[in-house]
């Protein structure tokens, strides 16, 4: 199962807008097949999104789904950069519950 994190960092007077724009698509973003996590997170200067996915197929689909050409298309002109992917895979630790997303 992939785990994705996600930052995408606005210019300095479009954090709102880039809020507004990431909450909106979340909805339908959790509709998607193969969405098990999809959490949008804040700090004063970027969004990180902490994704979970059922399989890469699914996560494939979410990539070149119109969600994301949605996001793409409404952060045009907000952001200070493409977004900063990782996938990524857990190497559990510990107790299973609390070691892996």
């Amino acid at each position: 199962m992939p785990v994705i994190v996600a930052t995408i960092t606005p210019k300095p007077d479009k954090f709102d807008a880039v809020e507004e724009v990431l909450t909106r698509l979340i909805p339908d973003v959790h509709t998607e097949d193969g969405c098990e996590l999809y959490a949008l997170h804040k700090s004063k200067d970027r969004f990180v999104f902490v994704e979970k996915w059922r399989d890469m197929a699914a996560l494939g689909a979410h990539g070149g789904g119109p969600n994301i050409k949605a996001l793409n298309e409404g952060l045009k002109g907000l952001v200070a950069g493409p977004p900063d992917v990782q996938i990524l895979e857990a190497l559990p630790g510990g107790d299973a519950a609390k070691g892996a997303v």
